[in-house]
Order: structure tokens, then sequence, then C-alpha cells
């Protein structure tokens, strides 16, 4: 038979069990921050990988070892860059960029780098900008270093104004056009070889490389090797037409297993994955790919103009594919 509590009694046991939950719950808090101190220690002793790979090196905080000509009003000579212009575009606003190497002579072949520019005016919050236009590009004359190679910066042909497009393509099928006549011009006229043409380019010109350096099979046809920093023909959509990626894999069909180094800052991993799945596609292997993703996160071409790591596996890279 149960005893009744006496009131005394029934208020100590409900304080005894109000005190145990708060001593349960006080141990689970102590518990739950002990937890959150130790995740955070192992977190700052051992980055998660995707942030292990952030670039953290400002460009802009090492040394330029090169500085690219600045373009002149005067004929063709060894060590200077000059325009020059088409004969049909005497008249218009319409030139490229010559640069002939300090060791050039007419007695022998020469390599020849085809350059195109990124999109202008451009600035990021790094401080890194483009002006768009031709005489502004650095990254033949890097990757040549001023010696051994000729050249050639060339235009987007905007035919309505005569003049260069800043902004993307102007006249894709001009543009083409004028790439034939100077590349025949240039070996003609300068020593270079036609079986030793690289095409080159930065952002917009990167993109370039196959959106106008494989637009037909007549300019297809040209390239030894190309060097492709920073974006690629059909990775993603941009305000003009056939970005899209199944026009860009009709493109770069052409590439006909030629070798291209395909670089970017941070990382080169939408790149890889568009090649991978274009090649999964065609069930064939499209081209001889090298990827490199740079230490650094800035936009720009002047990467080329400093001793660094990737300008030396670049250069490199080159002379394998030129022997």
């Amino acid at each position: 038979m149960q005893t009744s509590l006496s009131p005394a009694q029934r208020r100590l046991r409900v304080h005894w069990f109000a005190l145990r939950l708060a001593v349960t719950a006080v141990g689970l808090l102590v518990i739950v921050l002990f937890s959150s101190l130790i995740v955070s220690l192992i977190a700052e002793e051992t980055p998660p990988q995707e942030q292990a790979k952030q670039p953290t090196i400002d460009l802009k905080s090492i040394q330029p070892d090169l500085q690219t000509p600045a373009i002149e009003d005067a004929p063709p000579a060894a060590g200077k860059r000059v325009k020059q212009q088409l004969p049909q575009y005497r008249d218009s606003k319409l030139f490229h960029a010559l640069y002939l190497p300090t060791d050039w002579t007419r007695e022998r072949r020469w390599p020849v780098i085809v350059e195109y520019p990124g999109n202008g005016p451009y600035s990021n919050s790094q401080g890194d900008t483009n002006s768009g236009f031709v005489e502004d590009c650095n990254l033949a004359y890097g990757l040549s270093g001023g010696k051994e190679f000729i050249c050639v910066t060339l235009p987007f042909v905007n035919s309505e104004k005569q003049e260069h497009q800043r902004q993307w393509w102007g006249n894709p099928t001009a543009t083409v056009e004028y790439c034939l006549q100077a590349v025949e011009l240039i070996c003609r006229d300068f020593g270079g070889d036609l079986d030793q043409l690289v095409l080159c380019g930065f952002s917009r010109g990167a993109i370039a490389c196959n959106y106008i350096g494989l637009r037909d099979e007549r300019v297809a046809k040209l390239w030894k090797c190309f060097v492709v920093h920073s974006h690629y023909d059909g990775v993603r959509r941009w305000p003009y037409d056939d970005s899209d990626p199944e026009s860009a894999r009709a493109r770069l069909a052409r590439l006909a297993g030629r070798p291209q180094w395909i670089s970017h800052e941070s990382s080169i991993a939408a790149t890889e994955k568009f090649l991978d799945d274009s090649q999964s596609q065609a069930k064939a292997s499209l081209g001889q790919f090298t990827f490199v993703s740079l230490p650094f996160a800035n936009h720009t071409d002047t990467w080329a103009l400093r001793d660094i790591e990737p300008r030396r596996a670049v250069r490199a890279w080159l002379r394998e594919r030129l022997k």
C-alpha cells in the first residue's frame, strides 16, 4: 500500500528532478561546444582540398623580366614591333602588329606565333585591365622572349567600319580572310615558316583559337600547335551566335589531333570536362591536350612577361612541338 508524500517531500522530489534535467542540459552543451572546438582546430590544421587549391599569388607582386615593345609606325626591322596593313586596307583603320625577333635575318625560315587579343575595355577588382586593342597584347612576345620567333597580332575585322572590333568578333569570315592573307604575306616577305605556325590567344583570343582558327578547313590546316590561355570555345555560352557546345564541337573536329596547351588562372577543370565530354561523344581523341592551372587568379596575359614556372613550361612545350 502506497504511502502518501508530504508536501515537503513532493517539493524536494520536483527540485531533484529539475536539478537532474539542468545537469544533463549543461553536459550536452559542453559536449557540443567541445566538439565544435575540435572540428575548428582540425579545419585550421588541414584545410579542405578545395580551399587548399585556391591560388594565393597576386601576379603583380612578381616583377616582369620582359616588356612588350611599343608599336611603331616604321618599316619592319629586327627587334622592332611595327604597325603593318594589308594592301586592301591601306586607307582604313585596320592593321596588325608585326614583331621581327632580335636575331632575325632573311637567310633562314622562322617559326611564327600568331596572336589574337582579348575583349576590351576590361578591368576587374584585382586591377587587371585589357584594352582589347592589337597593340596591347603580350602573350606572343612573352612566349618568344623577343627572339627565335616572328610574332604577329591580328585584328578582328569590323567590315562595316573597316576597323578592329574591340568586343567579340565583328565579321568572322572577314577575320579569317585577313588571317590567311597576313600569314601569306609574312611568310613570303619575312621568312615565316608555313610548317611552324603557332596560334595563341588570351581570353577572347583564347576562344578565337578555335572560333576563328578552326572556323573552316583553309585556316584550320595552317597551325602546327596552339597556346590557349583563359577561356575555351564551347565551355560556356557567350552573347553571340554559335557559342553553344555543339557548334564549338564542330569547329573542334578540325583540330584533327594536333597539340593544344590550355591554361587558365585558378582552375582548368571546366575546360577539361568539356573536352572529356567532347571526346566521349566523338568516340575519338580530338587533340593532344596539355592542361595547366596557373597559381594566381589574375585575368591577364602578362604572366608571359614574368620568369615563372608556367612560362618556362610552355616554352619547353613549344620547343618540343616545333622540333
